[in-house]
C-alpha cells in the first residue's frame, strides 16, 4: 500500500454468492478494507486482480474455469505487490502445499472466526504472513512425517538463531508485521527486515509462510486460541 491512511483493495473469488455476501458484511464494519472486485470463477479473478490491482486477493481454493491455486499463480506473477490469501475447509488438505508454492501469504478457514477474516487482511496488506491456528494445525499435518520427529527437528533448525532472531520468528508466527513486531520489540521496521531476511537464508525458507509454520511446529506461536505452546528446550 502506498499511502498507510488509504483502505487495503481486497478483491475476493468464490464461486458462492452467498459466501461473497457474508465476507461483505463482515467487512462492512471495518473502514479499513474496501472490497474493490468480486470473482465467481478463478479466470475472472486474475482479470478483475489485473485490472484492479488489489493490495490482496482472497481466494477459494476449489473454483470453476481456473482453480484457486492456478489463479493465486497467476496474480503473484502478473501483480507480484498483491498479496494473495487461501480460502480453504477442512476436506481440502491436499492442496495445502501447491498453495504455498503458489506463494500465498496465509490461510483462513472458511468455517473459521469470522474476526480471522479482517486479521488476515490486514496481515496480508502488512506483507506479514497469516496462519489461523486451527489452520496452521492442519497445514503441520498435512506435511505429514512423524509429529514427534517434526517438532524435534524444527526445534533443532531453530537453535542455530540468535535469541533475538527466535522472538522476531515467534512473532511471525502470530501473524505480525514489521512494522508491528518492530513496535513490540522496540526497534525500527528495517532492522526487523534485516533480521527477517537472516531467519530466511539461515533457515533455508522461501517465505514467511514457511517460517510461520517453522514457529509452530517449533512451539514459539500460540496453536489454539487457549494458549500459548511451550518455549523450546
Amino acid at each position: 500500500m502506498n499511502n498507510p491512511d488509504a483502505p487495503i483493495r481486497l478483491l475476493v473469488a468464490d464461486d458462492e454468492p452467498m459466501f461473497r455476501s457474508g465476507v461483505r458484511a463482515i467487512l462492512a464494519a471495518d473502514p479499513g478494507i474496501e472490497i474493490v472486485a468480486e470473482a465467481s470463477d478463478g479466470r475472472e479473478a486474475v482479470e478483475l486482480a489485473t485490472r484492479h490491482r488489489p493490495d490482496v486477493a482472497l481466494l477459494d481454493i476449489r473454483m470453476p474455469k481456473l482453480d484457486g491455486l492456478a489463479a493465486a499463480r497467476e496474480i503473484r506473477r502478473v501483480l507480484p505487490q498483491t498479496a494473495v490469501l487461501m480460502l480453504t475447509t477442512f476436506g481440502e488438505d491436499d492442496y495445502i502445499s501447491g498453495a504455498l508454492s503458489a506463494g500465498a501469504a496465509g490461510f483462513l478457514l472458511k468455517s473459521g472466526d469470522p474476526r480471522e477474516l479482517s486479521a488476515g487482511v490486514r496481515a496480508a496488506a502488512e506483507g506479514a504472513a497469516f496462519l489461523s491456528p486451527r489452520v496452521a494445525q492442519r497445514v503441520i499435518a498435512h506435511l505429514g512425517g512423524d509429529q514427534l520427529g517434526r517438532v524435534t527437528d524444527a526445534r533443532a533448525r531453530i537453535g542455530q538463531l540468535s535469541e533475538r532472531e527466535r522472538e522476531v520468528l515467534a512473532l511471525i508466527g502470530a501473524g505480525l508485521s514489521n512494522q508491528e513486531i518492530g513496535e513490540r520489540l522496540f526497534v525500527g521496521a528495517g532492522t526487523v527486515k534485516t533480521h527477517v531476511s537472516s531467519i530466511l537464508t539461515r533457515l533455508g525458507l522461501r517465505n514467511r509462510v514457511q517460517a510461520a509454520i517453522l514457529a509452530y511446529e517449533a512451539g514459539l506461536s500460540p496453536l489454539d486460541d487457549g494458549g500459548t505452546a511451550p518455549p523450546p528446550r
